[in-house]
């Protein structure tokens, strides 16, 4: 007698193709991923005992990248500081020796040319000194969320009535010391909003002393013209003639500043060098411990590929079986 196969469970080699399926679709990818990266994924199961090792390797790379970005924020902050310093240097290059000698030959005309650009220097001054890295402000000191500096017209403002209230020379060479180098004076209640003193060591501050004797000189000397009529810097003037002084001090002192700002992006500069071969030894490591042959990772992906076809059609095949077709 013809025995017919019962299909009551029918089910049954559907069920496992599914599974075979499901199970290939994922090894599918992680085949594609590994074949992408050159890296296994599941480095717990290739690396066994060796997995801490791997970790270690993977945790020094990790600390490397985290101290890159922090050593490009560290250089671009310097790089910033060091192009103000760059332009207030330019700015003012020439200036003392021109109202030196507009003073000296009591020049009116050379005396109120050098005292408009004194006053150009001294915004350009003031402008970049109030330049900020992204949200901080450079040259705030600790104050990093608040600018530096008042307007320039605040400044010379007080220098100017500190001019026209002082008796000689002498009392407004006094005066305009305290203004500028006290803990009280004007210069830090009225015009500069950060801190003396900044945790950065590689910072330049408002009261940097050689800032101050750039400002200082700036601030009188832009009160050189005629225009002003102050008395204490009227005809061959001692206060002006100190105040151009004073503007070439502080021009030798920046250069002296910017060279330090140099030392520490040199400094900066080496440390990434440094890092660079650290990482590149550290990397040569760890892809020996954990690295995936990219070639044969394709080649499985290949097969893997035909496998997971021939299963859908085989899948698709028991779908359609009937009595009719098992007779036939």
């Amino acid at each position: 007698m013809l025995r017919i196969p019962s299909f009551a469970n029918a089910d049954l080699p559907k069920s496992g193709l599914s599974q075979e399926i499901v199970s290939l679709r994922d090894r599918l990818t992680t085949t594609s991923k590994e074949a992408v990266t050159g890296r296994y994924s599941d480095l717990t199961a290739h690396l066994s005992g060796r997995i801490s090792q791997a970790m270690l390797g993977m945790k020094a790379l990790g600390d490397i990248s985290l101290e890159r970005s922090q050593l490009t924020l560290r250089a671009g902050r310097l790089e910033i500081t060091q192009s103000s310093l760059g332009v207030v240097q330019e700015r003012t290059s020439g200036l003392a020796a021109r109202m030196q000698a507009a003073v000296s030959s009591d020049d009116s005309a050379s005396k109120t040319a050098a005292a408009r650009d004194s006053r150009a220097a001294l915004e350009e001054t003031f402008s970049v000194l109030n330049t900020r890295y992204g949200e901080r402000f450079l040259f705030s000191g600790d104050k990093t969320s608040t600018p530096p500096l008042a307007p320039v017209e605040d400044l010379l403002a007080d220098i100017r009535l500190i001019a026209s209230t002082a008796v000689d020379a002498d009392d407004f060479a006094a005066s305009l010391d305290t203004y500028f180098n006290t803990a009280g004076g004007g210069w830090r209640q009225n015009i500069y909003s950060g801190t003396d003193t900044s945790s950065n060591p590689e910072a330049v501050t408002g009261t940097d002393p050689r800032i101050i004797q750039i400002v200082s000189g700036l601030a009188v000397m832009a009160l050189a013209g005629p225009d002003e009529a102050l008395p204490v810097f009227a005809g061959d003037s001692q206060s002006m003639y100190t105040a151009a002084e004073t503007l070439g001090y502080g021009q030798t002192a920046l250069t002296n500043a910017r060279a330090e700002v140099g030392i520490s992006q040199d400094k900066v500069a080496r440390q990434k060098e440094s890092l660079d071969v650290e990482e590149t030894v550290l990397t040569a490591a760890f892809n020996e411990t954990t690295a995936r042959d990219q070639y044969e990772a394709a080649s499985e992906l290949r097969e893997l590929e035909g496998n997971l076809e021939a299963s859908y059609l085989l899948t698709s095949r028991l779908a359609n079986l009937s009595l009719l077709n098992y007779l036939r």
